[in-house]
């Protein structure tokens, strides 16, 4: 192999190195709430973080829908997801589809309270609370309220749910910061 091939190789190798360390890396995406941290401990069947996600999603039940909205003058599905999660030290996207790519892969028949549910091609999402409902902003004209995942359009067009408190490398940010 010529020196030429050999810096060449060695170049590739460099980028690929920086490709894989970019895709590795946590989310860059700003708006991360201060204060931010992981949840108390437990893991991925810690039913309490969960119940408090709720909790708080509930205090907002009514608040009315806005397009782009991600506060309780006004949410859109992701937004109050995002905004929720915020509450219990949790930074999601304010994009279904992105909250989507974080957190553990729940059956749909193993939900506990606090799970992300998704639907529509990951174009609309809310959050579990038990018993099969969950609790969403749904569209301009209405107020955040309680869905029923076995309802015929949500039924239809489930796509799947995430746990977003067990993988938290995108979404915490440490309490020494």
């Amino acid at each position: 192999m010529t020196t030429r091939e050999s810096v060449r190789r060695g170049a590739a190798g460099l980028a690929l190195a920086g490709v894989l360390a970019a895709l590795a890396a946590c989310s860059t995406v700003s708006g991360k709430p201060p204060g931010a941290r992981a949840p108390a401990p437990g893991g991925s069947d810690h039913p309490a973080l969960g119940r408090r996600v709720v909790a708080v999603a509930m205090q907002h039940r009514g608040a009315p829908y806005r397009w782009g909205g991600a506060d309780p003058t006004g949410f859109d599905c992701s937004g109050f997801v995002r905004y929720v999660y915020a509450q219990v030290g949790i930074w999601l996207p304010h994009n279904a589809a992105r909250q989507y790519e974080h957190g553990t892969p729940v059956p749909r028949d193993r939900l506990q309270p606090g799970d992300l549910v998704f639907f529509d091609r990951l174009r609309h999402n809310g959050i579990y609370i038990g018993q099969g409902r969950f609790i969403h902003s749904r569209q301009s004209g209405k107020r955040v309220g309680i869905g029923r995942l076995d309802g015929h359009w949500y039924r239809s067009r489930f796509v799947g749910a995430r746990r977003p408190w067990t993988d938290l490398r995108c979404c915490e940010r440490s309490r020494s910061r």
